[in-house]
């Protein structure tokens, strides 16, 4: 216990659980507020510069939600992330992705 309080970083030592899952929970939904006023930004680029895209949050949320036994689907889940059907942010947003980006993604071999 004392080396963890050593280690955590300060603004972790005195703060309890719930206080950091909802700074935690501030964050994921600042993250999806910026992710949609910034629909230019395409999933591939995202994947090709940080490793992970608006599908994976999605993805994880769905996870987070099989963990603990709630019924989240994968289309519940993009919904949540998107902020719309993702049929239709896809309709609206997605552009074709260009040989440079798509060569990018597949030499990069990001496990998806």
């Amino acid at each position: 216990m004392f080396f963890e309080l050593l280690t955590c970083p300060a603004y972790l030592r005195f703060m309890d659980d719930v206080t950091k899952t909802e700074l935690e929970a501030a964050v994921l939904r600042k993250l999806l507020q910026h992710l949609g006023n910034r629909t230019d930004v395409q999933n591939i680029d995202l994947m090709n510069l940080a490793g992970f895209c608006r599908n994976c949050l999605a993805n994880w949320m769905e996870d987070a939600a099989r963990e603990r036994a709630l019924p989240l689907t994968k289309a519940e889940a993009r919904q949540q992330v998107y902020g719309m059907d993702y049929e239709v942010w896809k309709g609206l947003h997605q552009k074709q992705a260009s040989a440079a980006q798509s060569e990018k993604f597949t030499t990069q071999k990001q496990g998806h």
